[in-house]
């Protein structure tokens, strides 16, 4: 096993001879390893005559021996089956076989790409306007031509900012990406921040331990979570630190890699506290931060990070800004009808 890669969560990858392979794949158990392997290991066979590869099983694992190429796609092939498996869904022969296609070309894209170019592309590579989500049968899509260019931003851009006002979709979109790249393995962490700033009342004393005092601030990004993931997802998620939902102090000190990492409320950050989240940006990692600059809930408004980054980063390259307005409105044709009564005026919608 020499030049070895360990993946915590995947197993081990070996390399062999030259431009050889082999991985062993941790399999879960019980009826989710059926769901993997398929009935009398049918998604074995099928992986190992699609992709020329050796694929054995054994108790707790599978291993995977073969060309670089080849043994690659057929690892990711396995990491969807899994998904699909644990979410109570698996795979119809059909299905693996579009799986495996579909793994391949993404593979044969990404070798194709110039040298040079990074993971600003790579990490979205399949990205064709749908967004897989866990929920079976609720892709995810937008609905606005602004939308679609704040999707377009995220996958093309590492640092993405969207601003406009309620019920635009800035959130949802963004943790609809986010989900979708974590789903298809192009990221291994999905991480939620908001400022913990009450929206224009006291809200005093609040009970509980750490956990129960922020839960209020950051009910939003749960919200958003449980639109694309059912509890059972989402709580195994949480428990392996694979999505994790944070109030904006507890992300000092931190370089976060192979992530997406969203900011929401953003307006209600300080200059501060906004060069601070944005330097937590590690390798393979991307940024997205939203906000609404007419309701600022600090203090002083005129100290918004929001405000203040999109005046300093506006011309900065890899960085892009789309605005939304009320023309992209998704939820109640009425919120539309409250954004135009109220304009500009600061406050809460």
């Amino acid at each position: 096993m020499n030049g070895a890669r360990v993946d915590p969560r995947r197993g081990w990858v070996g390399t062999g001879a030259e431009g050889s392979l082999e991985a062993i794949v941790r399999m879960p158990g019980g009826s989710d390893r059926v769901g993997v392997v398929g009935s009398g290991e049918r998604n074995l066979k099928l992986i190992r005559e699609a992709l020329g590869v050796e694929v054995s099983s054994r108790e707790g694992v599978v291993v995977l021996r073969g060309e670089t190429d080849t043994v690659a796609v057929a690892r990711r092939v396995l990491v969807r089956l899994e998904s699909a498996a644990k979410e109570r869904r698996p795979l119809n022969r059909r299905e693996v076989l579009n799986c495996i296609a579909d793994e391949s070309a993404v593979h044969a894209a990404s070798l194709a790409r110039p040298a040079g170019e990074g993971a600003e592309v790579s990490i979205g590579d399949t990205w064709d306007g749908r967004l897989d989500v866990y929920v079976r049968g609720r892709p995810v899509k937008p609905k606005s031509a602004n939308q679609e260019r704040y999707l377009s931003a995220i996958r093309d851009h590492d640092l993405v900012f969207s601003i406009g006002p309620a019920g635009t979709g800035k959130t949802y979109l963004a943790v609809a990406a986010a989900v979708h790249l974590l789903k298809t393995d192009r990221v291994r962490k999905l991480i939620l921040v908001r400022p913990a700033v009450e929206a224009g009342e006291k809200l005093g004393f609040l009970p509980g331990d750490l956990e129960a005092k922020v839960n209020p601030y950051l009910r939003p990004l749960f919200d958003a979570l449980h639109d694309m993931m059912d509890y059972g997802t989402i709580r195994r998620f949480m428990e392996s630190d694979v999505v994790e939902v944070a109030p904006l102090a507890f992300m000092r000190g931190r370089t976060l890699n192979d992530a997406v990492i969203i900011l929401d409320e953003a307006q209600n950050t300080t200059r501060g506290q906004m060069k601070m989240f944005l330097t937590r940006m590690g390798q393979g990692s991307k940024m997205v931060v939203t906000g609404d600059t007419t309701q600022v809930d600090i203090p002083d408004p005129s100290d918004s990070g929001l405000i203040d980054a999109a005046r300093r980063l506006s011309l900065t390259a890899g960085v892009a800004f789309v605005h939304l307005d009320r023309g992209d409105v998704v939820r109640h044709p009425m919120v539309q009808r409250v954004i135009d009564a109220y304009g500009d005026e600061p406050g809460g919608v």
